[in-house]
């Protein structure tokens, strides 16, 4: 037990003897209070930039329809004006009722992961399929141009409002608010474990103030929690007291005991009122929400996890999305392309483009194309280098690789040189988004689990390339490919791709 563990030890006793003999409810402790204040504040802020998205949505559609389709026909519209404004009102309250009922602000999915977004992209849809269908049935005036002016405007709005606010809210914690004050219990690995997992995830929001082993705590304390200055204990059966004491919102179960399977049960209720919410650490590392569905079942809550495929409709889908963009983007990129040429054959010698073997989908090979940014000999000078290796595992990486040219350092900085990879995209032999293409003697030394890298196509970007690049550690970087390989969805391959530009632009691990 630490010092001030030591200290908080009278308090504890004190608060078992002001427990004793309690009979009535739970009365809400400070700590639920000061939660509930920051919740409301932030979906206040929700809410006010929902209302103003759809209102300034629904009504440029409603302008368009009056000034600029109503004036070409003037002989027909005496009642043109209040149609337009009756059915740009209707869908207002039409689409704000939806984002409610689809509970778009609920707290347990705003400010992280993609569930935010799919229901606001469900409930959007939803509301103007009624709206198409009230039109097919009533024929009313006015609600084609919702459908063609405020649907669009309206959907990137309040994506990007969302976006924004979540920004705010990632500013707000780093500067210590809006934070739940979470106390962890369980053995010394799985408490770690977790602890780690929060630091990765700064997004969930959780500022861990104190650690209860379930055994003996470790001396001297544990290299994960080394620096916070956090109070540990070594008594469970406090945990509720603890958390009280501590003035903690949130308490997180990374373990309990085999041999006591109601400690959760007896926990939640001497939590009552004095915490906001129990968390249970659970053993399925990157299972992602949409695979996993509680089947409770009386007395036996089970958790089912829907076993991954790879194939299918979403993968068609995946596939038709890489078709477009890649089309959209080569065009673009065929502008560019002369002055980058230019830029490369003046700096140095040898070819504008460089194709080397990849491994793609089932350990397929294939010819990768990028613009060329080392020398030409570059690959032969590898064998010399591989003990300067700053790269982790099998990935040969140098921070200051004397083969990079200068116009190549540059093109490496904001990931030019990897645009011509949008024609193996094309092709088929990548996608958009997806693990790190590989190299064969990459795969060659691939041990264990890595080899699932492998069941999809390799990506342009992907979590591993917004998430540090080549500062992350091997075992990161297969973490990060097999959590994406099992439980990718196109909504999150779009959020990727929303986050790849500021990734690219920060260039942190891009060498």
């Amino acid at each position: 037990m630490t010092a001030e563990a030591h200290d908080l030890a009278v308090t504890l006793a004190a608060g078992n003897a002001s427990h004793v003999g309690r009979r009535h409810s739970p009365e809400t402790g400070s700590a639920v209070a000061r939660r509930e204040r920051w919740k409301r504040a932030y979906g206040r802020r929700l809410i006010v930039v929902d209302l103003g998205v759809v209102v300034l949505a629904v009504a440029l559609a409603a302008w368009i329809q009056l000034v600029w389709i109503a004036n070409a026909h003037l002989s027909a519209i005496s009642s043109a004006p209040w149609q337009y404004t009756r059915v740009a009102l209707l869908m207002c309250a039409l689409w704000i009722v939806m984002l409610m009922l689809f509970q778009t602000r609920d707290h347990k999915i705003a400010g992280h992961g993609t569930a935010e977004y799919r229901r606001v992209i469900n409930a959007t849809a939803v509301a103007f399929g009624v709206a198409a269908i009230g039109f097919v049935i009533m024929q009313s005036q006015g609600i084609r141009t919702q459908l063609l002016v405020a649907l669009p405007v309206g959907f990137v709005g309040l994506v990007l409002g969302r976006w924004s606010c979540r920004q705010w809210l990632v500013r707000r914690r780093n500067a210590g608010e809006y934070m739940s004050r979470a106390l962890i219990i369980g053995n010394h690995r799985d408490t770690e474990y977790v602890i780690n997992a929060l630091r990765t995830g700064g997004d969930l929001g959780y500022a861990v103030v104190g650690l209860v082993f379930d055994g003996a705590v470790p001396t001297p304390a544990a290299p994960s929690v080394a620096g916070h200055a956090v109070p540990t204990f070594d008594d469970v059966s406090q945990a509720a007291h603890i958390a009280e004491t501590l003035d903690c919102d949130a308490v997180i179960v990374a373990s309990t005991r085999p041999d006591d399977p109601e400690f959760v049960k007896r926990l939640a209720w001497q939590l009552e009122g004095a915490v906001a919410e129990l968390v249970l650490s659970s053993p399925l590392a990157d299972v992602a929400g949409p695979r996993m569905a509680l089947k409770p079942i009386e007395g036996l809550p089970l958790i089912q996890v829907e076993i991954p495929t790879f194939d299918g409709g979403r993968y068609v889908t995946k596939r038709l999305m890489d078709i477009i963009i890649s089309i959209g983007a080569l065009i673009a990129i065929a502008v560019a392309t002369p002055f980058i040429a230019v830029a490369i054959l003046v700096d140095s010698r040898g070819p504008v483009f460089y194709r080397q073997e990849r491994v793609g989908r089932d350990g397929v090979r294939f010819r990768m194309f990028k613009f060329r940014s080392m020398i030409a000999d570059a690959h032969d000078r590898r064998h010399a280098l591989l003990v300067q290796n700053d790269g982790s595992g099998p990935l040969f990486k140098l921070k200051a690789d004397p083969r990079i040219t200068r116009v190549g350092r540059f093109l490496r900085k904001f990931s030019l040189d990897e645009l011509p990879q949008f024609w193996n995209v094309l092709i088929g032999d990548m996608s958009i988004v997806g693990p790190r293409p590989p190299l064969p003697e990459e795969v060659e030394a691939y041990e264990g689990s890595a080899h699932r890298r492998l069941y999809i196509r390799p990506g342009i970007t992907g979590p591993w390339q917004i998430s540090g690049r080549s500062d992350l550690t091997w075992d990161e970087s297969v973490r990060l490919d097999l959590s994406y390989v099992e439980n990718w969805s196109v909504l999150y391959d779009l959020t990727i791709m929303l986050r790849t530009p500021r990734a690219i632009l920060s260039s942190r691990g891009a060498y």
